[in-house]
């Protein structure tokens, strides 16, 4: 063979080499999302291919290496090869190119784009974005016309950390910034979505790596003296960027994540590409282990900004990308650049490169696919990304769907009389025959338990046959207290009122008076007394009810208006109009609101001032708050005031008065709640007492209730 014949050999074998890396992409996309939408991906990476090849066939070839004016070619359209061996070689050689960037896209918008979406995001990457950045970076004028623009001030990416991974991370950014994230994807305390299977995403990465020594190796256009040197910095480069990120997966996290590790090593690769052929393996190294920290530093800036990019190809292509670029002016060797400049010049220069990148790549596309976005949606229906784009979008089904299909059958309609269906010699045929078992001996138990059930029942009865004489006695007794208090209070009244005419002496109006206050005082006493004492024997049985506190607070507000202007204190609610549901049982709510409200005007001089405040915490609990400015109580004395039966000395008189079981059975209706109470007081300052409940029993507002408020 002559030599141009092994040079066209070797450009040939690195050609097929980087069709590998659509495989590599195929499977480390596929591991890397949910199953249910495996197949969708993996469709995607096949179909780009396809599409991008073809557009670029047509024109794309022709923008990007034509005879042009240094912004875009305008020769060489429907290329045809017939006769020119190395001019059809280089164009194979750079279809692949095209077809690499393109396929990055897939898996940053993984999971809410509809396949026909993503074929619009291929057309605009392959036919406009890729190849007029190629002319302005790549096209050297060897087929006529001017050299690109950014070629003609010295920017130098040998074998594409811009042209071809920062042009997909910057398309990628703005689909994804214009679809939103995954349904779910940043939901407080929602665990991240993690792929289904990370081995096949690992064998992704390994047929990336044996590609990228085609997409390096070959960019030489030759076999000579510096491919050996480009491979050894190529493996360097993914070495270093894979060891950087086991480091600081570690550190960061305390454990080794498998995504990072993955996306590091890919993160070295893309770096070290802009140039593998120009810098010593200490360099490389260097690159690369920096490129995995780019990498892991810009996953993190997607999580804090809720970017959702679903398998990482933002901070893999475009971050690494940029640095990688950028790397050229620091560790390159000068005696090696195109046009000769020192570092400083040289840096600026590949500044510009990054820029233009930005600026096209980013802008244009955003702008083109949000026009897309306002004629036809890119993202699917919020139904079809719940059952997966495999089934919505292709009918794909799979064992393990019809499995999942099959156990929400049974968890809706409460039946598991009936076993999952096993398909034999699948992936999850193990897991169907051994839940079979499971539900059969649950079935079993389940039966068991009901019959233990009415043995507990038989005995329960009985049992309670007992309390209830026991409940009749208390009944009786609470009766006999309450009817001569109640007599106490109505003739105390008409003594105080004077219906019958002036009593004469005044004293007789003072007893009176003494007399209705510790009427009602006994009675408040044998009724928190019998409260207390159902909630220690623990028969105080919760009738939860999705309730709305907005108007309990405003019941309870109104309910207490005419005694806080008898004692002429200030009133108020604070809260807002759209407040959640709460699952909680309304008697208790309304006992404890009363409860506190009617504590913190009895504490409160004439001129003070009582609220009530309703509001959600950013943690999702609900807290409701009631404040005063009233006497308060010592620090250290707010432990005792919750406890059962103490009265404070300073509260002990007969302005005040109280049984002692106000905040206890506050205290306790909340526990009962699963929540909790807080008691801030400083004395001659005022109280103020917060009820905190759980996130569990938050609700919030379906979207017609809060529609109707606001109309409201």
């Amino acid at each position: 063979m002559t030599p141009d014949r092994i040079d066209i050999v070797w450009i040939v074998i690195a050609t097929c080499m980087i069709f590998t890396m659509q495989a590599g992409f195929c499977c480390l996309e596929s591991g890397f999302v949910r199953a249910k939408n495996s197949i969708n991906v993996a469709l995607k990476n096949l179909a780009d291919f396809c599409i991008a090849a073809l557009l670029f066939w047509a024109f794309g070839f022709a923008f990007a290496f034509g005879a042009g004016n240094g912004w875009i070619g305008a020769t060489h359209w429907l290329f045809d090869a017939r006769g020119e061996i190395a001019l059809g070689v280089f164009f194979l050689f750079q279809l692949m190119f095209c077809g690499t960037s393109a396929t990055i896209v897939s898996g940053a918008v993984a999971e809410r784009v509809s396949f026909a979406s993503y074929i619009a995001i291929t057309i605009v990457i392959s036919s406009l974005i890729y190849p007029v950045y190629a002319n302005w970076a790549w096209n050297t004028g060897q087929f006529g016309g001017s050299s690109g623009w950014l070629a003609q001030l010295g920017f130098i990416d040998f074998a594409g950390s811009s042209v071809v991974h920062s042009i997909g991370g910057w398309v990628s950014l703005a689909a994804v910034l214009i679809i939103g994230p995954r349904t779910g994807r940043f939901l407080p305390g929602q665990p991240s979505m993690r792929g289904h299977d990370l081995v096949m995403s690992t064998l992704g990465v390994m047929l990336l790596w044996f590609g990228w020594f085609g997409f390096n190796g070959g960019s030489t256009l030759a076999l000579n003296e510096s491919v050996p040197s480009i491979l050894i910095n190529t493996t360097l480069g993914g070495c270093a960027g894979g060891v950087a990120n086991l480091i600081l997966s570690q550190l960061l996290y305390n454990k080794i994540r498998v995504e990072d590790f993955l996306n590091g090593t890919l993160a070295g690769l893309v770096a070290i590409t802009a140039n593998c052929h120009n810098t010593s393996g200490l360099g490389a190294v260097i690159i690369g282990a920096v490129g995995g920290g780019v990498a892991i530093a810009g996953a993190e800036l997607l999580e804090r900004w809720k970017i959702d990019d679903a398998v990482g190809a933002v901070p893999v292509h475009l971050c690494a990308g940029i640095w990688g670029t950028l790397a050229v002016a620091i560790f390159g060797d000068p005696a090696g650049w195109p046009v000769p400049h020192d570092r400083f010049t040289q840096f600026g220069i590949q500044l510009l490169g990054c820029a233009a990148a930005a600026v096209y790549g980013f802008g244009v596309t955003y702008i083109l696919l949000r026009l897309i976005n306002m004629a036809v949606p890119l993202r699917v229906t919020s139904e079809a990304e719940a059952i997966g784009l495999n089934q919505a979008e292709h009918g794909a089904g799979s064992a393990m769907l019809d499995l999942v299909g099959d156990m929400e059958r049974q968890r809706r309609e409460g039946r598991f009389d009936q076993p999952v269906r096993v398909v034999v010699g699948s992936e999850v045929e193990t897991i169907a025959l051994q839940y079979n078992r499971v539900i059969a001996r649950v079935t079993r138990d389940a039966d068991a338990l009901r019959r233990a059930i009415e043995d507990l029942k038989r005995a329960k009865q009985a049992a309670e046959e007992a309390s209830n004489a026991k409940s009749a006695f208390l009944a009786n007794m609470s009766h006999e207290l309450r009817t001569p208090l109640n007599a106490v209070i109505g003739f105390s009244e008409i003594l105080t009122n004077e219906l019958f005419g002036h009593l004469g002496d005044p004293r007789y109006k003072d007893y009176a008076s003494d007399i209705l206050a510790s009427g009602r005082h006994l009675l408040s006493l044998v009724n928190d007394l019998l409260d207390h004492t159902r909630i220690e024997a623990g028969r105080v049985e919760l009738h939860d009810v999705e309730m709305d506190v907005h108007e309990h607070a405003e019941a309870a507000l109104r309910l207490m208006r005419e005694r806080a202007s008898a004692a002429n204190v200030s009133l108020r609610g604070d809260f807002p109009e759209l407040l959640p549901y709460l699952l909680a049982d309304e008697r208790a709510i309304r006992q404890m609101l009363l409860n506190l409200l009617g504590n913190a005007v009895k504490f409160t001089p004439a001129g003070g001032s009582v609220s009530l405040a309703v509001q959600q915490e950013g943690d999702g609990r609900l807290a409701i708050t009631v404040s005063d400015t009233g006497i308060g109580m010592k620090r250290e004395d707010v432990p005792r005031a919750l406890e059962p039966f103490v009265q404070l000395h300073h509260h002990m008189n007969k302005a005040y008065g109280g049984t002692g079981l106000g905040l206890p059975l506050v205290q306790a209706l909340m526990r009962l709640h699963g929540g909790s109470i807080t008691i801030d007081s400083r004395e001659g300052e005022g109280t103020s007492v917060t009820l905190r409940f759980p996130r569990s029993r938050v609700r919030q507002l379906p979207a017609i209730a809060m529609d109707a408020r606001a109309a409201d």
